[in-house]
């Protein structure tokens, strides 16, 4: 099954290869031009079909499985921000970079070193005939300060529930094993085999 992931960001392209090894996975901009995707939903599952349905639209090939992502931490200590904002919380043009610093500093106005958050994953699968989504969670500790240099977004400042070190320190199978992206993928593909 050709599966074509609605997205260019290469760390979730390279995760979603990773753990998809068994279809041959490509991420749309290797099919047409990269194209701006309105993400003006309410909630990850809404922009992860907005996301799905438009490159399905853009491909016009009734023969291929669409695959998006949309995804995101939310901080208790910042009433669940940025949640759906994740993406270009530090404003527009932002790097992951600036994402990072502008969550740890806003945390760190809260007179706080550290807050429980978590990481949400909606998954939204678009054939000829279908959509269907699937959640993944991953619970956890948000920092004021980046730890490790792996992983991607805001993975040097979360440690995962139940360790001690943060996803920016962690080896990748380590990683894969807890995050919520690959919860979501593990249901995805559940479903692929339906198709």
């Amino acid at each position: 099954m050709k599966l074509v992931l609605a997205t260019s960001n290469k760390g979730k392209v390279r995760e979603i290869k990773a753990m998809c090894e068994d279809f041959e996975v490509i991420p749309y901009t290797e099919l047409i031009d990269e194209f701006e995707i309105i993400e003006d939903a309410d909630t990850f599952k809404d922009n992860a079909l907005l996301k799905a349905h438009a490159v399905f639209d853009a491909l016009n090939d009734d023969s291929i499985v669409v695959l998006a992502d949309d995804s995101g931490i939310s901080v208790e200590v910042l009433d669940g921000a940025p949640g759906i904002y994740s993406a270009r919380y530090g404003g527009d043009g932002a790097t992951d970079k600036d994402n990072l610093h502008t969550l740890m500093q806003n945390i760190k106005a809260k007179s706080v070193d550290e807050s429980p958050a978590f990481y949400t994953a909606a998954m939204a699968i678009v054939t000829k005939n279908s959509e269907r989504t699937v959640h993944g969670w991953m619970y956890g500790t948000a920092l004021t300060q980046a730890q490790g240099e792996g992983g991607f977004g805001y993975d040097p400042m979360f440690i995962p529930l139940g360790y001690d070190k943060t996803l920016g320190e962690l080896d990748d199978a380590t990683k894969r094993k807890l995050s919520h992206r690959s919860k979501a993928l593990s249901l995805s593909r559940k479903i692929f085999k339906t198709l």
